[in-house]
Protein backbone atom coordinates (compact mmCIF):
# COMPACT_ATOMS: atom_id res chain seq x y z
CA UNK A 1 0.00 0.00 0.00
CA UNK A 2 1.44 3.41 -1.06
CA UNK A 3 -0.27 7.14 -0.55
CA UNK A 4 -0.89 9.54 -3.49
CA UNK A 5 -0.27 12.71 -4.10
CA UNK A 6 -1.78 14.53 -6.99
CA UNK A 7 -1.48 18.73 -7.30
CA UNK A 8 -2.40 20.68 -9.45
CA UNK A 9 -2.95 24.40 -10.67
CA UNK A 10 -5.84 26.36 -10.86
CA UNK A 11 -6.97 30.01 -11.53
CA UNK A 12 -8.57 31.33 -8.43
CA UNK A 13 -11.47 32.41 -10.56
CA UNK A 14 -12.41 28.76 -11.39
CA UNK A 15 -12.07 27.75 -7.50
CA UNK A 16 -15.60 27.80 -6.60
CA UNK A 17 -16.56 25.43 -9.86
CA UNK A 18 -14.02 22.65 -8.92
CA UNK A 19 -14.18 22.45 -5.39
CA UNK A 20 -17.64 20.40 -5.68
CA UNK A 21 -16.45 19.00 -8.49
CA UNK A 22 -13.52 17.27 -6.54
CA UNK A 23 -15.41 16.43 -4.06
CA UNK A 24 -18.12 14.98 -5.42
CA UNK A 25 -15.46 12.85 -7.34
CA UNK A 26 -13.44 12.02 -4.07
CA UNK A 27 -17.16 10.64 -2.52
CA UNK A 28 -17.83 8.49 -5.59
CA UNK A 29 -14.48 7.22 -5.18
CA UNK A 30 -14.57 6.53 -1.19
CA UNK A 31 -18.16 4.71 -2.49
CA UNK A 32 -16.41 2.11 -4.94
CA UNK A 33 -12.92 1.72 -3.89
CA UNK A 34 -13.05 2.62 0.31
CA UNK A 35 -10.52 5.05 -0.07
CA UNK A 36 -10.70 8.92 1.26
CA UNK A 37 -9.26 11.31 -0.30
CA UNK A 38 -8.61 14.70 1.36
CA UNK A 39 -8.26 18.37 -0.41
CA UNK A 40 -6.13 20.55 0.53
CA UNK A 41 -5.13 24.32 -1.11
CA UNK A 42 -1.30 25.79 -0.32
CA UNK A 43 -2.03 29.28 1.23
CA UNK A 44 -2.00 32.42 -1.39
CA UNK A 45 -1.84 32.66 -4.51
CA UNK A 46 1.18 32.60 -7.07
CA UNK A 47 1.09 34.17 -10.27
CA UNK A 48 -2.36 34.39 -9.86
CA UNK A 49 -2.68 30.83 -9.34
CA UNK A 50 -3.82 28.65 -6.74
CA UNK A 51 -1.89 24.85 -5.97
CA UNK A 52 -4.64 22.10 -4.78
CA UNK A 53 -3.61 18.76 -3.31
CA UNK A 54 -5.87 15.46 -3.49
CA UNK A 55 -4.40 12.97 -0.89
CA UNK A 56 -5.11 9.42 -1.00
CA UNK A 57 -3.80 7.16 1.56
CA UNK A 58 -3.38 3.59 1.49
CA UNK A 59 -4.11 3.09 -1.91
CA UNK A 60 -2.99 0.04 -4.32
CA UNK A 61 -2.06 -0.16 -7.80
CA UNK A 62 -5.77 -0.86 -9.20
CA UNK A 63 -6.51 2.65 -7.43
CA UNK A 64 -4.70 4.45 -10.74
CA UNK A 65 -7.49 3.41 -13.02
CA UNK A 66 -10.04 4.26 -11.17
CA UNK A 67 -9.11 7.70 -10.08
CA UNK A 68 -8.47 8.27 -14.12
CA UNK A 69 -12.04 7.74 -14.52
CA UNK A 70 -13.30 8.95 -12.02
CA UNK A 71 -11.51 12.18 -13.04
CA UNK A 72 -12.88 12.20 -16.64
CA UNK A 73 -16.05 11.64 -15.34
CA UNK A 74 -16.22 14.53 -13.41
CA UNK A 75 -15.07 17.08 -15.99
CA UNK A 76 -12.05 18.93 -13.84
CA UNK A 77 -9.49 18.83 -16.26
CA UNK A 78 -10.81 22.03 -18.19
CA UNK A 79 -10.77 24.06 -14.93
CA UNK A 80 -7.26 23.38 -14.31
CA UNK A 81 -4.46 25.95 -15.02
CA UNK A 82 -2.23 23.16 -16.30
CA UNK A 83 -1.68 19.26 -15.66
CA UNK A 84 -2.36 16.79 -12.91
CA UNK A 85 0.71 15.80 -10.60
CA UNK A 86 0.78 12.57 -8.92
CA UNK A 87 3.53 11.52 -6.59
CA UNK A 88 3.50 8.50 -4.91
CA UNK A 89 5.13 7.33 -1.10
CA UNK A 90 5.77 4.32 0.57
CA UNK A 91 5.80 4.39 4.56
CA UNK A 92 9.44 3.16 5.80
CA UNK A 93 10.51 -0.70 6.83
CA UNK A 94 10.44 -0.58 10.41
CA UNK A 95 13.99 -1.21 11.13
Amino acid sequence: MADLYVYYKLRAADAPALAPRVRAMQAGLAERTGVTGALKRRPGLREGLQTWMEVYAGVDAAFDDALAAAVAAAGIVPLLAGARHAEVFEDLPCA
